[in-house]
This record gives C-alpha cells, structure tokens and sequence, in this order.
C-alpha cells in the first residue's frame, strides 16, 4: 500500500519515527513525499496514487490494449490544459483541453491496478487525428489491429466522439476508409 507523508499518522511516524522506520525495513520510501509498506512498488501503482486525475493516453493505451507490442519508451498520460507540469523525466504529459478531457474515460485493470484510460473508441480517434506524427508502420500496426475488432467497436461513441473536432468530416472519411 502506498501512502502520501500526508496521510502517515503523525503520532505514529514522527519525522524521527519514520526515519526509523525506514531503516528497520517496515516502510520504504518510493518517491519523493510518497511511501509503501513494500520494498519493491509497481510504477503503474506510484503513477496512479501521484496523478490520479491523469489518463494514460497514446502509446501507453495502445500497448495495454494489446493493439501493439511496441513497449512505450515513456507513460503517457493526458492531463486537463490547466492542470501543473510534470516533471517526472518517464512521463510524456498530453495536455487536453477541458472540454475534452472526460470523454472516452474508463478504468481497467492493468497487472491487477485499476488505472484511468481513454477507452478504444478514443484511442481509435486519437490514432486518426495523430496519423502523420506516427511513425508508418507502427501506425500501421495499430490500424491492422483495429480492423481485426472492428466488429465489437461502439461506432456510436465514435461518432459522438468524432463530433466534438473540428476536422469532423476528414476524420469520419479516413474512420470508414481505413477501419470500416
């Protein structure tokens, strides 16, 4: 379990108290202000406990949607425009306006941590939108994939989705003519 300074009882885990308890081994110190009753942390689980209004995005989405088997260099996680800079060096933080930060998120379980994620309808959009800042055959690897779910994607969601772009039309033809 992971527990911000904050959220340590103070009469417990005084500044001395947890210092010693840190070098006895019974918690351990996994990020700055942020500590675990276990040694080794899954950084999924430190991610989803220092942004938890973050939504993983892009490559990371596509990875754990099994659409690719292109390991992401970095997590990347959508944030409201608004929202503070990270600065954690193995995030890529995508800024989002507001208006569109809600729609398409989901929860799922990923190695048994329940992580915010735009669901595949998003993602598919995204994809669409981003084609030409994508290397080609990656894109084409992820494209190949969708195709093959075509069937149990919600087209519903997707025109919704759709709808809020500005690009409406251009990315609804390339949709159909690509995975459709």
């Amino acid at each position: 379990m992971l527990y911000f300074r904050k959220e340590l009882n103070k009469d417990k885990y005084s500044t001395y108290q947890l210092n010693k308890a840190i070098k006895n081994k019974q918690l351990f110190k996994v990020a700055n202000g942020l500590y675990s009753n276990k040694e080794f942390v899954n950084p999924l689980e430190i991610i989803c406990k220092k942004y938890p209004n973050a939504i993983f995005t892009l490559d990371s989405a596509y990875y754990y949607y099994n659409l690719t088997d292109v390991i992401p260099d970095y997590f990347y996680l959508a944030t409201k425009r608004t929202d503070t800079r990270i600065t954690d060096k193995n995030i890529k933080q995508v800024f989002i306006p507001n208006d569109l930060f809600e729609f398409g998120k989901t929860q799922i379980e990923i190695e048994n941590i329940k992580v915010n994620i735009y669901n595949k309808e998003r993602m598919l959009i995204e994809l669409i939108r981003k084609k030409n800042l994508i290397p080609f055959d990656y894109y084409k690897e992820i494209i190949t994939n969708y195709r093959n779910e075509a069937d149990i994607l919600d087209i519903y969601k997707i025109q919704k989705y759709i709808s809020y772009y500005k690009n409406e039309s251009s990315l609804y033809d390339t949709l159909m003519r690509e995975v459709f």
